[in-house]
């Protein structure tokens, strides 16, 4: 059973920086997408960011320039760094991995969510 344990959310002034952490309970060295999502009260979950196995990223219009993904295979963690952020950034963010492009690795895991409140 894959597990991701998310660290580092919490309370941030509007123009500061926070960084969030995932960590996996599993290599992730072959994993193919790696992402951070996040969701407002009243509205579904979106994808802020997402690192791919082969070097690839991709960043919400929202976030681009602002916000950096990246992933340690030393210690199988996928983190965000979050810069500048504003008010519209307050939400809870949620890890997420895909192991796999197809088939029984294909499933989708996901951190328990972390709050991030941005105060102006």
């Amino acid at each position: 059973q894959v597990q991701l344990v998310e660290s580092g959310g919490g309370v941030v002034q509007a123009g500061g920086s926070l960084r969030l952490s995932c960590a996996s309970n599993i290599r992730i060295s072959g994993v193919h997408q790696m992402s951070w999502f996040r969701r407002t009260p009243g509205k579904q979950r979106i994808l802020v960011a997402r690192t791919f196995l082969d070097g690839e990223f991709w960043y919400s219009d929202a976030v681009k320039g602002r916000f950096a993904i990246s992933r340690d295979g030393a210690k199988d963690t996928v983190s965000l760094q979050m810069n500048n952020l504003t008010t519209d950034d307050t939400a809870v963010y949620y890890c997420h991995i895909r192991p796999g492009v197809s088939g029984p690795e294909a499933q989708d895991y996901w951190g328990q969510g972390l709050q991030v409140i941005v105060s102006s």
